[in-house]
């Protein structure tokens, strides 16, 4: 069930008046009702996999009430083992057994030894990646001792099956929004505006930004040979804007559709094609994924805190186990290592802060400069993201770095005229929570002008519709 299609339409009405009305007076009820209206939101993809998410969260339940029982050093490990292993086993058989097979065959094949491969055709489960980080966030913090296990079972599911964040993130932790289910929840009414401009904000980028690149990518990705550089380049920014605008609008919706449920959910962007440097850019993009492998994978490898070399090994092992995380494909691999080469001399040799910290109209001429090398380096990238192979990655780049980069492009002028004024309009707010945080137009007249121009494009200029990226993930 998709956000932007007239199921959720009918269906998160439906729960909402529900969820304040029939089930508001008991704080256990309205947890039930939300495992039950979440199991029945993911099943519309596949059913069967109703098991694992059961599964998981039933493992990582008992997991975390048995670590709030022991004591024993030994015994503990051998609890986070059960739950890393189930989880990641889980991750693994289903996302990279195939992946490991293939690479496994390659490898003994460039020594001349030929082996024959066998492969399995698994069906990916839509949001595994997503709730097993979110489930082993849970056990690992527990064993940390940073958290209390919850004897709550109904709320536990609850937060592992959580429809608006299930199935693409927000990569919830269970600090965060466990409690949040644990406590009574009250209709707010400015949370709930504010959700409901979140929900708008998040269709506008999917259904007018992301959809509409959607269409000038697809055809030049699909025909890259018979392009030429200057063209495949606008393509590639295209692509940045699309799975930009697909990925976050996919984020406000969830944060959005949440707050209205009376629950508040981390921030998972922050105008990142704003950014001044590459670590800038991680610290905007994707917030949930990278903080959680900050503090689950970097800091226990020693962080920053260590020599140089391993500095950068360590940066190299989390962006080559992010770039894994986003595929079974060694194109996903190469992506985050393109990232990890060019944000090792930031972390090592940049020490300013890039942060805005004036309301100026204008960029200055070194900030323009520092964010068009940044999204530069951030669009090559995406390529490697985009392309279904390593060797079409290249392919698809040389021809952008030859002769012809200089050759007039194909350029749907509609389109970039849409960009460029959306990103004059996320400069403007570049200080708010998100795009249409515009509670501070203090005209009423012109604040419902921009959400009825807002609803007025999704409606007349939406793209075909797309299934959203990072549900492959």
């Amino acid at each position: 069930m998709l956000f932007n299609t007239v199921d959720f339409a009918v269906f998160f009405p439906i729960v909402l008046v529900l969820y304040w009305t029939l089930f508001r007076r008991s704080l256990s009820l309205q947890n039930v009702f939300l495992v039950v209206v979440s199991y029945i939101f993911y099943s519309f993809w596949d059913w069967r996999f109703l098991s694992l998410i059961f599964m998981s969260s039933l493992v990582d339940f008992t997991v975390g009430r048995l670590l709030g029982k022991t004591t024993a050093a030994g015994k503990r490990k051998a609890l986070l083992v059960v739950s890393l292993v189930f989880n990641l086993g889980l991750l693994g058989v289903f996302k990279y057994f195939n992946f490991f097979v293939e690479t496994f065959v390659d490898t003994f094949a460039l020594f001349g030894t030929s082996l024959k491969a066998t492969s399995w055709n698994i069906l990916l489960p839509v949001g595994i990646s997503f709730y097993t980080f979110q489930t082993l966030s849970y056990t690992i913090d527990i064993y940390r001792k940073r958290l209390e296990p919850t004897s709550n079972i109904v709320a536990f599911f609850a937060f592992v099956s959580f429809f608006p964040q299930l199935v693409a993130g927000p990569i919830e932790r269970a600090s965060n929004l466990l409690p949040q289910f644990q406590k009574v929840r009250t209709f707010n009414y400015k949370k709930n505006i504010d959700g409901l401009r979140l929900i708008l904000a998040g269709l506008f980028q999917k259904m007018v930004i992301a959809d509409n690149c959607a269409l000038f990518v697809n055809t030049y990705f699909e025909s890259y040979q018979d392009q030429s550089g200057s063209t495949l380049f606008f393509t590639a920014v295209f692509f940045a804007f699309q799975i930009y605008g697909d990925f976050s609008g996919y984020s406000n919706i969830a944060i959005g559709t949440s707050r209205l449920l009376g629950f508040d959910l981390m921030k998972n962007f922050n105008f990142p094609y704003l950014a001044q440097d590459l670590s800038d850019f991680w610290r905007r993009w994707h917030i949930s994924l990278s903080t959680w492998f900050r503090d689950y994978v970097y800091i226990p490898l020693g962080g920053s805190r260590v020599s140089k070399a391993r500095l950068m090994l360590n940066i190299l092992i989390v962006f080559l186990v992010s770039g894994l995380w986003h595929g079974a494909n060694l194109t996903f691999v190469f992506w985050g290592l393109v990232h990890a080469v060019c944000v090792i001399p930031v972390l090592l040799f940049i020490k300013k802060d890039r942060t805005y910290k004036s309301n100026r109209l204008l960029p200055t001429l070194p900030e323009i400069f520092r964010i068009g090398i940044t999204f530069f380096i951030v669009t090559i990238a995406w390529v490697f993201f985009r392309a279904e192979t390593i060797t079409d990655a290249f392919q698809y780049l040389e021809i952008v770095f030859s002769e012809t980069l200089f050759k007039k492009p194909y350029l749907p002028l509609s389109g970039i005229a849409m960009l460029f004024g959306y990103m004059v309009w996320e400069w403007i707010h570049r200080h708010r929570e998100h795009i249409l945080d515009i509670g501070y137009i203090t005209s009423k007249p012109l604040r419902y002008g921009i959400y009825y121009v807002i609803t007025f494009c999704i409606f007349y200029f939406a793209g075909d519709l797309q299934p959203f990226i990072y549900f492959q993930f």
